[in-house]
């Protein structure tokens, strides 16, 4: 296939498009009667559609949900990311809400609290994973403690460490209550036998 050589093409100086040389003059004549370079985005625009492709590709839009207006190219970002009125939902309880409000009602869902199954401690939904990570499946307490109990115990991580395990703590009572119960019988046994012989006599 032959090159064009260059001196048959001519660059039109309304539109900036290569033309041949010989249609040079009616191609400028209709381009520049007909047509209009967008002075925004610079397409060719047909000069009777020069508003609505304004309109329709360049003029600021509002926020169907807040009513800011913006560039039409970043709006779905400010709809997704920046919206102060986008649905967005809490970590805590899932529950969806406007953006502008997480905020306040995660410091109030947050301090909520649930039974931890691993330490059978009543833990702050905002500390529940932190918790979780420090609990490592060791039970220390039976008995279904506070929130001030919890709060006590991450103040001091000495102290959770001094308390004693709470699966031994309750066999090691039981037993003693055991032990004391059977030596409590065998003694009042022992001493009623003893006591039998003197009433004969």
């Amino acid at each position: 296939m032959e090159a064009v050589p260059d001196q048959d093409i001519s660059i039109c100086t309304h539109c900036d498009r290569a033309v041949p040389v010989a249609n040079i003059d009616l191609h400028y004549a209709h381009c520049s009667r007909k047509l209009e370079k967008c002075k925004i985005c610079g397409d060719m625009v047909p000069r009777k559609n020069v508003e609505d492709h304004y309109s329709n590709t360049h003029a600021p839009v509002p926020c169907s949900l807040c009513s800011e207006t913006m560039e039409r190219d970043i709006l779905d970002i400010h709809k997704g990311e920046e919206c102060p009125q986008r649905i967005v939902t809490c970590e805590f309880c899932e529950f969806p809400l406007p953006a502008i409000d997480l905020a306040e009602h995660q410091e109030v869902c947050g301090n909520r609290t649930e039974l931890c199954h691993i330490c059978n401690k009543y833990v702050r939904l905002r500390e529940r994973f932190s918790h979780e990570a420090r609990c490592n499946g060791i039970i220390q307490d039976t008995s279904v403690g506070s929130s001030r109990n919890v709060r006590e115990t991450e103040g001091d991580p000495a102290a959770a460490r001094r308390r004693p395990q709470n699966d031994f703590s309750t066999k090691r009572l039981l037993f003693t209550i055991a032990i004391t119960g059977i030596a409590v019988i065998l003694g009042s046994f022992f001493l009623q036998r003893k006591a039998e012989p003197s009433d004969v006599h």
